[in-house]
């Protein structure tokens, strides 16, 4: 059997009751939710994605529009939609679960039965940070350095920076070009958390996804900044909460 490189190496097993699809932020990868399989309650199966172009797909040419990343989930998530599931995602992941989310109503595949949008300002909201992704190498770096989400070690190692550096532009890329287009509000339950702290994605920028819900929608805050997300007990604690209501919730439209 073919390994679907799109869960590095974790495919999702036959015995789990209810899967949780989790994106990563800019420049991360699947090794971002590493510890949650440990956190999760049982029942639920954490599936980190690993997108092309980091960890076990270093040599694959990243993608560079959220429409584009969204499009080949959907494809790659198919087969594994046959029982309930939600969709996570921090920072770029939370817009890119969103699209996700749209894509699969679109298609008519099933929908999530919540969808989880971290450290993500609500799609309408206008982007006012200035754009990176063809800016300067030190540029870019530095970018990283504002946004926290990067070790220090990582960042002053050049040799694994010129490696790392197509993909991160690559995710600024998509981040930066990404034009929201009114849909009718999904039919999923969401939950929005947020950092109390994070200045980069403030609380009141994150009201706003309440209007992308015809159902329940919340607004969680918990402490920290931009990346609130490490560790990650507190946020899977609201995860599981919101799950146990929805689990059994999925729809298809």
């Amino acid at each position: 059997m073919v390994r679907n490189p799109w869960f590095g190496r974790n495919e999702p097993g036959q015995g789990a009751a209810f899967r949780l699809f989790c994106l990563p932020y800019a420049g991360g990868s699947a090794a971002a939710y590493r510890d949650w399989h440990d956190l999760a309650p049982p029942g639920i199966q954490v599936c980190p994605l690993e997108l092309p172009g980091r960890g076990g797909r270093i040599l694959e040419p990243p993608m560079t529009g959220l429409p584009q990343l969204a499009g080949a989930l959907a494809e790659a998530l198919a087969p594994h939609l046959d029982r309930p599931f939600a969709l996570f995602g921090h920072s770029m992941g939370g817009l890119l679960a969103f699209e996700l989310t749209r894509t699969l109503r679109r298609r008519r595949r099933p929908l999530p039965a919540h969808l989880f949008v971290s450290a993500a300002a609500a799609p309408d909201v206008p982007r006012t940070r200035p754009p990176v992704h063809q800016a300067s190498d030190a540029d870019v770096v530095g970018e990283l350095r504002t946004l926290g989400g990067t070790p220090r070690e990582l960042l002053e190692d050049e040799e694994l920076m010129s490696l790392m550096l197509p993909t991160i532009r690559a995710d600024f890329a998509a981040l930066e070009t990404y034009r929201y287009r009114p849909e009718p509000p999904l039919p999923v339950p969401l939950t929005v958390l947020g950092g109390a702290d994070d200045a980069l994605v403030p609380p009141t920028d994150l009201a706003g996804w309440r209007r992308q819900t015809d159902v329940d929608a919340g607004v969680r805050l918990l402490p920290g900044g931009h990346f609130f997300l490490h560790p990650g007990a507190g946020v899977m604690a609201v995860v599981a909460g919101a799950v146990g209501v929805s689990a059994s919730a999925t729809r298809t439209v």
